[in-house]
């Protein structure tokens, strides 16, 4: 083969090979890095639909915020809260919600002297016992109170702001050490270290934001995508849904 010939068929080859990796790119089903279909919207009703409807945007000063000042007393059974005004205190109406095998103090079917709790942010077991020991269990705002008023809380009304801290949607009976730990924090910088237990926490949250149309942050937004992509059928809880309102006290 001369030379001519020589270079006429290395020119073809590369042609061939050029085509073909042409072929290969046009065809999006082609190669490793193919991209897999987008993801459709969420369903209707599911956490992350809801999530998709908050406004996003930076949180506000802390300026102005008093806890009881501007959220009325703590544990008020005057309030326009979901199970509101049943003679109970808003404490006692989650302990004997969120806690098994409860008795009273005497003969009153309010105050919750003895029960177990399930901790869902540990998942460990606590007995509780009303006493110098309570503080082993507390109850905590999913959305916390300073934390709400870095994103529109501010802005409610005193009577609303009331109902948000004694709002049973907002409230669960946990460990005493991890709501410490919690504090202010959001979904951003704090979640439960009982991982099966993350997904109910932030559509928890999401619903909570929703009723009283308050925003997220941007990293707290992404914390909240990041959760619910393992679980995207998570439903957002309502009012009626199971565990979140107050039994009947009868």
């Amino acid at each position: 083969m001369n030379l001519t010939t020589r270079r006429t068929a290395l020119a073809g080859l590369v042609l061939a090979a050029t085509l073909t990796g042409c072929s290969a790119l046009a065809d999006p089903s082609a190669g490793d890095n193919a991209k897999a279909p987008a993801a459709g919207p969420a369903a209707a009703g599911t956490a992350q639909h809801a999530l998709a409807q908050l406004t996003v945007k930076g949180p506000a000063p802390m300026t102005g915020y008093d806890r009881e000042a501007k959220f009325g007393p703590a544990w008020s059974d005057s309030t326009t809260a979901p199970g509101a005004q049943n003679s109970c205190d808003t404490r006692n109406d989650v302990l004997r919600r969120d806690l098994q095998h409860i008795t009273f103090k005497g003969s009153s079917r309010c105050v919750v002297a003895t029960g177990t709790l399930a901790d869902p942010y540990t998942g460990k077991t606590i007995h509780f016992v009303r006493g110098p020991q309570s503080a082993q269990v507390q109850i905590d705002h999913v959305v916390a109170l300073g934390a709400s008023w870095r994103v529109g809380a501010a802005q409610l009304t005193q009577q609303q702001r009331s109902a948000l801290g004694n709002d049973p949607e907002n409230l669960i009976a946990a460990s005493g050490p991890a709501n410490a730990a919690k504090s202010d924090s959001d979904a951003a910088t704090w979640l439960p270290a009982n991982k099966s237990f993350r997904c109910t926490y932030v559509a928890r949250q999401i619903a909570v934001k929703a009723k009283y149309r308050l925003w997220v942050t941007p990293p707290e937004k992404a914390a909240m995508t990041r959760i619910l992509a393992g679980c995207p059928d998570q439903p957002l809880p309502t009012d009626s849904s199971s565990g979140v309102v107050l039994p009947d006290l009868k």
